[in-house]
């Protein structure tokens, strides 16, 4: 038996859990992007980069912690850390909109769902919050009720 292995956009069970970064259709960037966030994440970057910070640390005295030595670190760190964020922001942004289309999928086919769900990331903030405390009073009233009945009180009046 062959089995499609081609990420196909009418069978997505054919794709694989890498083509998250592999995709053709994602452009050059997002795909550079969600590779660097991927291996910023990594244990071993994290030990290149403590290696890095102690071997400039203990290179201090033979540069007689000079402003030059400082501003090697400082100017490093930061440059790192500014083209980082935006990579980084790329990737969650994309991974977002994945997860909001996963959500909305699963609203719309889902009988007694209401369908406005499927779009509440556009709602403004007044209007995601009160829809917010909508959501706190209905899981609080449905507590209360699922209480009500495990204490016996519904068994109680039906005799």
């Amino acid at each position: 038996m062959v089995r499609n292995t081609r990420p196909d956009r009418d069978n997505p069970h054919a794709r694989t859990a890498d083509a998250h970064h592999n995709h053709p259709r994602q452009s050059r960037f997002a795909r550079f992007a969600y590779a660097v966030a991927h291996l910023a994440g990594k244990p071993g970057t994290f030990l290149i980069a403590l290696i890095i910070v102690i071997a400039w640390a203990l290179s201090g005295p033979a540069f007689g912690y000079s402003d030059t030595w400082q501003l090697v670190i400082n100017t490093s760190t930061t440059i790192v850390t500014f083209l980082m964020v935006f990579l980084i922001q790329n990737t969650q942004n994309r991974d977002t909109m994945a997860l909001q289309a996963k959500l909305a999928e699963l609203i719309i086919v889902m009988r007694g769902a209401k369908n406005e769900m499927a779009t509440a990331e556009d709602l403004s903030d007044e209007e995601l919050e009160q829809l917010h405390q909508e959501y706190q009073q209905r899981a609080a009233h449905a507590l209360n009720s699922l209480q009500w009945r495990r204490s016996g009180k519904d068994t109680a009046s039906l005799a």
